[in-house]
């Protein structure tokens, strides 16, 4: 089975990577697990240690071959996010906050209406900024000098 996108992506994702879920549907269903990766473009998602599918792997250079088991993805409407009160999978909606700020929150018949915390797992990037510096980098020292100062006119240019 190879690589096949999504016929209808879907557009706005309210289950997150780190969210507490259960699956509904699948030989899984009923378990509980927390969400390791998101496959926007395939619509689904991968639950750490659930739907495991025997995986054959050929030796080669730096690798055993071998028969592994491996974490399948799901897709996203097999799974719901659990309601951090009650325990039980509820819907997502969302409110705005007295300050302003937008948060998740549970609804719907089992939900308490308490609000979905973000996983602290979202903090950190996947793929790290580099820090090493390139040849089209400009130094620091340079980014730091101060060109223009306003109250004397020093560095303004002649128009």
């Amino acid at each position: 089975m190879g690589w096949k996108a999504a016929e209808k992506i879907v557009k706005h994702w309210k289950i997150l990577r780190g969210d507490n879920v259960m699956i509904i549907r699948g030989k899984d269903k009923g378990e509980t697990g927390i969400i390791k990766r998101v496959i926007r473009s395939q619509n689904r998602v991968i639950v750490e240690g659930k739907n495991l599918v025997k995986k054959h792997i050929k030796q080669g250079q730096g690798h055993e071959g071998g028969i592994f088991s491996i974490e399948s993805p799901l897709h996203v409407s097999n799974v719901q996010v659990l309601d951090p009160v009650t325990g039980k999978p509820c819907k997502i909606g969302y409110k705005y906050l007295e300050d302003g700020s937008k948060v998740r929150v549970s609804r719907g018949l089992a939900a308490s209406g308490a609000i979905i915390p973000r996983s602290e797992i979202l903090k950190e990037r996947r793929k790290p900024r580099p820090n090493i510096v390139g040849p089209k980098d400009t130094p620091i020292d340079l980014v730091l000098e101060k060109t223009y100062d306003a109250k004397t006119g020093i560095g303004m240019p002649d128009l």
